[in-house]
Parts: C-alpha cells; sequence; structure tokens
C-alpha cells in the first residue's frame, strides 16, 4: 500500500467569492512515435486521466486547494492522491476556469461553485500503488481521445491552452539548440527548485498567449511538437 495517505475533510480549504477554490493539473509524456522520412523518430504526447467513482467519465486529477499550501503544490499533491505520478509543475497555471461541482444539485444558487487552477505537469514517475487507487484508475490517452473523453467544455479549454504551451516549449527549445550549437549564449530555463516531495518548479521563459480557436490550435501544434491523433 502507498506510505502517503489521501487528505480527508475541508477542515483547511479555501474560498473565493463565496466558490470552493480547486487546483488540478493536466500530467503528460512524450514517447517515442514512428520513424518518418528521414529516419528521425518523433515524439507523441500522451496525457494522464483518472476514472472517477461511480461514474463512466474520466477527468484530469484535481481537488480542493487548501491553506497551508500554494496553488501548485495542491495540483502536485491531487496528481499524486489521485493519478499516483510525481513530476515536475509549470510554474504558471494554463488558466483559471469556473464549474459546478457535479455532486451540487441546485444550479441557481452560488454553492456548489468551484473556481479551479489547472497546470501542466510533466510526469517524471509512476508509483504502483498510490491513496485514492481503490477510487481512480489512470489511463494514459493520445491528445484526439483526450478530447473526445473531456465531458467539460472548461476541461477541452484548458486543453487547448495545454497544446498551445506545449508548442511554445518545443519551439523554445528548438531555438536553444540552434543557439548551442553556434557556441552563443543562451536563456536559462530553470527547473531545479524543489515545491515539496511531489512535484519540481518549471518557470516558463515565455508567456502564455489568449486562446485561437481549438481548430488553429490543433494545426499548430500538430506542427510544432509532432503530436499524432491515432
Amino acid at each position: 500500500m502507498s506510505c502517503v495517505a489521501a487528505r480527508t475533510g475541508r477542515q483547511r480549504q479555501r474560498y473565493e467569492d463565496n466558490m470552493r477554490l480547486v487546483s488540478g493539473c493536466i500530467p503528460y509524456r512524450w514517447i517515442k512515435g514512428k520513424v518518418d522520412q528521414n529516419e528521425d523518430t518523433e515524439e507523441i504526447i500522451e496525457v494522464l486521466m483518472v476514472s472517477s467513482p461511480k461514474r463512466d467519465d474520466l477527468v484530469f486529477p484535481k481537488g480542493g486547494w487548501e491553506d497551508d499550501e500554494t496553488v501548485a503544490e495542491a495540483a502536485c499533491r491531487e496528481a499524486l492522491e489521485e493519478a499516483g505520478v510525481k513530476g515536475i509543475v509549470r510554474e504558471i497555471p494554463l488558466g483559471r476556469w469556473e464549474f459546478r461541482s457535479k455532486s451540487s444539485n441546485d444550479s441557481r444558487s452560488q454553492e456548489g461553485w468551484c473556481r479551479g487552477y489547472m497546470f501542466a505537469l510533466e510526469v517524471t514517475e509512476e508509483l504502483k500503488t498510490w491513496p485514492e487507487q481503490k477510487d481512480h484508475n489512470r489511463h494514459w490517452v493520445n491528445i484526439k481521445e483526450a478530447f473526445r473523453l473531456s465531458r467539460y467544455d472548461w476541461m477541452c479549454k484548458a486543453l487547448e491552452v495545454f497544446l498551445r504551451v506545449m508548442a511554445e516549449d518545443r519551439k523554445l527549445k528548438k531555438e536553444e539548440n540552434t543557439v548551442d550549437s553556434s557556441s552563443m549564449s543562451v536563456l536559462d530555463v530553470s527547473e531545479s527548485q524543489n515545491v515539496s516531495s511531489k512535484c519540481y518548479k518549471r518557470t516558463p521563459t515565455t508567456p502564455h498567449h489568449s486562446i485561437s480557436s481549438r481548430t488553429n490550435i490543433l494545426a499548430h501544434a500538430s506542427q510544432e511538437i509532432a503530436i499524432h491523433f491515432m
């Protein structure tokens, strides 16, 4: 069994404007894909989703943001508790979304609304056992499948921003490699600062930009980061 226990209760839960504050992440990994015509091996990105108790849909790990942790630490904790993964979290959130808790029945009441922050988390370790393993099974899926499985609009929007951020990161990496090969100075991307025992923080060198249409984002991302829809 996992030696880490999941937090329970809402004694330390944060609220803002009568909304419960939630933090979560899109865990991801790069895997080897097919060899292209230049005989170079392409990388394919996959994201991790988890099952929900007593429901058929898959979601991204998320949960309450508590008052003794940062919003990024909360995202890492939820990834560990619900999906059993650790990794490197991108410091700037993908965005903030407001949505209604699936356990709330009265759509006219302010009670039951959540304000959620989502982060990109590059998975570096998968645990064999984790605190909420009985309630959440994990599933690695490609981007096309992730969009199909995303039941809520805010999840699709978070995926759209995620794709744009990944494309920007890959473009920056290519530029840095080009500069390195020319023996010139490059920007330093720091990813060594420890946030907690569950994850590390990566500080982006470029800000997030506004979201364009999903079609344009998917087309752009597929060109920049070799995402293949299978």
